[in-house]
């Protein structure tokens, strides 16, 4: 029979501790915490909480839905940025969204209006905006509505094209989460068109981005895109530039790698084809061979 672990404390009056298990508490703990994670897996609505927002349009006040920072569970990271997420995806929640004016932009740019900005919005979006209820609990389909609502806004604005780009990227983005890659190109080449004009004029950083950092995008954006040439001076550039980081060189050396297989691929396949044809193709009748 297993000796007490407390033995030798009966004369210190601790002579009925028979039953007392060393980890009950902790392993108690550790399931409490499962459970708890558990709901809120099933309950994403546990996760987000209610910020004030005032419109810097209309001057109403609201409350927008914003994720809890320590929900985030990142599961992995593309090379454009995209990073996916479980349990709760913080991309949903980006564009805030005033119901009584219309006026919509990403956090970040949201109270970035100047007065004539605030004018063409009235004139073009508020007078057309019928009001939207949305759910507790946003999905991909109610972000991509919520980024075109941004997008559309930051051009009556005439905002910046950097503004423009990346609303146009983070839309390409959800319909990479819906496997739609026909659209998801689409609003690929849309960003890479906005942050080429951005890059030659205006300051940096853009969106934390410092000008190393865009230039890898934009070598990014080329080469989903298939424009492989322009990627590869793009990557270039960052792996030559001195003083930018080694990591950011790393990777445009990785990306650099996949356009050069993908590319030996393709001439593999080019040539293939050219022998196959050559081999299919129909001889030349010499003179005697009309008779016999």
């Amino acid at each position: 029979m297993a000796k007490n672990i407390f033995s030798g404390l009966e004369n210190l009056g601790f002579d009925n501790i028979d039953d007392m298990s060393l980890y009950k508490k902790k392993e108690e703990e550790a399931e409490s915490d499962t459970n708890k994670d558990a709901k809120e897996q099933l309950n994403p609505a546990a996760l987000l909480y209610d910020r004030t927002v005032v419109c810097p349009v209309c001057g109403n006040t609201y409350k927008a839905k914003a994720v809890k920072t320590s929900s985030y569970r990142i599961v992995k990271k593309h090379s454009d940025f995209f990073i996916d997420y479980s349990v709760i995806n913080p991309y949903f929640y980006d564009v805030w969204l005033c119901n009584v004016c219309g006026y919509a932009a990403m956090k970040a740019d949201y109270n970035k209006v100047r007065e004539i900005q605030k004018e063409n919005i009235q004139k073009t979006i508020s007078l057309k905006w019928h009001g939207r209820t949305y759910p507790e609990v946003y999905d991909v389909n109610i972000a991509i509505e919520r980024y075109k609502l941004a997008l559309l806004n930051y051009t009556v604005m005439e905002a910046d094209s950097s503004k423009k780009a990346m609303a146009c990227l983070k839309i390409a983005w959800m319909y990479r989460i819906l496997n739609d890659s026909d659209t998801e190109m689409i609003f690929l080449e849309k960003a890479l068109e906005g942050f080429n004009y951005a890059y030659s004029n205006e300051r940096f950083p853009i969106y934390n981005m410092d000008k190393y950092t865009l230039m890898y995008l934009i070598a990014e954006l080329n080469r989903r895109t298939g424009n492989y040439d322009e990627a590869l001076l793009w990557f270039s550039n960052v792996i030559t530039t001195v003083g930018v980081e080694q990591k950011l060189k790393e990777k445009a050396r990785d990306q650099k790698d996949l356009i050069r297989e993908k590319l030996q691929q393709k001439g593999n396949i080019d040539n293939q084809n050219q022998d196959i044809a050559s081999s299919e193709a129909p001889k030349k009748k010499g003179f005697f061979s009309r008779f016999f």
